[in-house]
């Protein structure tokens, strides 16, 4: 009785410490670790009924153990887990489960004995030993991984020694289980286990797939052999070994299946916005082909918010990674307060094509962190057919600028009014040759401003007229080479929504011209509406009076 509450109380706490280590952690899969719990609670079932000495109701619970083990190794190494490619371990797992079939049918014992050792145990023990030792090698240094193969040691130490020497020393294996698995629960590095990861197919071969035919056709062919020498003495042993390997092999063609199947959405979505955005003529109608994209290669509910972000000024503070050393990356994270959610953040960066669209932006997507793990690849590459789109969007505008410059050019060539065109940042695209010689220059110099040319106490009142909206007016002077001013009325029309423009186009006229020396100028009255150098006389008469 005493040891019945032992193990009852062992297989409890076990049980109970994987769901509080799974609310506490919040893993981004629970289920593997109840699956996990569900096993425990189950050997812990067996093991008291085997105290009572009902060793047929023990068995059941014990193969059940086995069953719910195998389901949570199913979804602990399942694709987009941290395995990436879990194919050559399954085809590894099916020849070693018919090896140790032939093993222990031809050479342990005719009943699949040795003494009084259940080979069904031991094989399924050294299962689970090997794919926890991957699960190991996978993770790396990860204590949770750790206390799961200390667990699997146990077990399979306990299910050799146990039934060959009883006793309670031999069923320390046991207990080592029950506090091994409960504390991998309880360690925060147990999320690491579940994390999402970016499946990687493998190529097929042919070998591996001989190999797993022959570990399919092992059971059926012992099970052959037994029954021509008379009568079947490991039948338990090849029913285990028989689905274990039926189910790997069925894991195996599923995994093929799903693999296959979003290969084929992803390139049939990839497809349909490629030849979208090829015929986008603007923006807008690039950011409506990649939402239909996100829409056709992801879930409806695995995405919170998606955000196609044109300018880099224009991004989240967070969003923008430091920069450093080497080409930048292809997309990065962002943590978000819920684990189950990230920021994924696909930069709409082209080196080659940089001149092109040094305004940047990024594709900026919110939602489940495994969904946006496993089509991160696909989500780059349309992040760069978008960022090509725009690019070449931005270069059609870029020539039809150039020809209208080039037409305007050509029309106001040998004219005598000064004619500038600027962008919205006052860089002076165009500017008609009597500008220069107003200034008594030879050229303008490369890339310069609107600001350059303007005295310093006009250009505050320049830069508020042109950060409004609407056209206008405005009265400035312009510094000559010889540092002389000469005074300019500038009229100017907002044209930075045409699509030919996209600035202002500025038409000046020297004021001195054709007007009397102490003529009144426009708007007199309100001085602060008039060039610096206007004020300064202004204020200088005002003194001497």
């Amino acid at each position: 009785m005493l040891r019945a509450i032992v193990w009852a109380a062992l297989g409890t706490g076990s049980a109970a410490a994987i769901v509080y280590g799974v609310r506490r952690h919040r893993p981004a899969r629970a289920q593997p670790w109840l699956l996990l719990a569900g096993a425990v609670v189950a050997s812990a079932a067996g093991d008291v009924l085997t105290s009572f000495d009902r060793l047929g109701a023990a068995n059941i619970c014990f193969y059940a153990m086995v069953v719910l083990v195998a389901c949570c190794l199913l979804q602990l190494t399942r694709i987009g887990a941290i395995l990436v490619d879990r194919a050559r371990l399954i085809d590894l797992l099916a020849l070693a489960c018919s090896t140790l079939l032939v093993v222990w049918v031809f050479v342990a014992g005719d009943a699949g004995r040795m003494g009084d050792v259940s080979g069904a145990y031991v094989i399924g023990a050294l299962l689970l030993l090997v794919v926890v030792g991957r699960l190991l090698v996978a993770v790396g240094r990860n204590l949770s991984a750790v206390l799961l193969v200390v667990g699997a040691v146990g077990v399979l130490v306990s299910d050799i020694v146990q039934p060959l020497w009883p006793g309670r020393l031999s069923e320390t294996g046991f207990v080592v289980l029950y506090l091994a698995w409960g504390a991998a629960a309880l360690h925060p590095s147990m999320v690491r286990l579940t994390e999402p990861a970016t499946p990687r197919p493998s190529p097929w071969r042919m070998r591996w797939a001989t190999l797993l035919g022959i570990s399919v056709a092992t059971p059926p062919v012992v099970l052959l052999v037994e029954a021509a020498h008379g009568t079947v003495g490991d039948g338990v042993v090849i029913a285990v070994a028989g689905a274990i390997t039926l189910l790997l092999t069925i894991t195996r063609l599923t995994d093929s299946v799903t693999l296959n199947r979003q290969a084929l959405t992803r390139e049939r979505g990839l497809r349909q916005a490629s030849a979208a955005l090829v015929v986008a003529a603007d923006p807008a109608a690039v950011d409506q082909a990649v939402r239909s994209a996100i829409a056709e290669l992801m879930p409806p509910d695995a995405i919170r918010s998606t955000d196609l972000a044109l300018d880099d000024r224009r991004l989240p503070p967070e969003t923008v990674p430091g920069l450093g050393a080497g080409p930048p990356p292809r997309s990065w994270w962002v943590d978000d307060a819920d684990r189950d959610y990230a920021t994924l953040v696909c930069p709409l960066w082209l080196e080659p094509l940089g001149v092109a669209r040094p305004s940047g932006g990024a594709l900026i997507l919110v939602g489940r962190r495994d969904t946006l793990t496993a089509t991160r690849d696909t989500l780059e590459v349309l992040a760069g057919q978008a960022a090509l789109a725009l690019d070449r969007i931005c270069l059609v505008e870029a020539v039809n600028r150039r020809d209208s410059d080039l037409y305007l050019r050509a029309v106001i060539q040998k004219s005598a009014d000064i004619t500038v065109v600027i962008d919205e940042d006052q860089r002076i695209r165009y500017a008609s040759p009597s500008l220069a010689a107003l200034l008594g220059v030879d050229a303008l110099p490369p890339l310069a401003t609107l600001d350059d040319l303007v005295h310093p106490d006009d250009r505050h009142q320049l830069g508020q007229a042109f950060r409004g909206a609407g056209d206008g007016v405005v009265f400035c002077s312009l510094v000559r080479a010889d540092g002389s001013q000469v005074l300019v009325e500038a009229k100017y029309r907002d044209l930075r929504a045409d699509r030919l423009v996209q600035g202002f186009v500025v038409t000046m006229r020297d004021f001195t011209q054709g007007h009397e020396q102490g003529e009144r100028l426009p708007h007199g009255d309100n001085l602060d509406d008039l060039p610096g150098r206007v004020n300064r006389r202004s204020s200088r008469r005002k003194f001497r009076y």
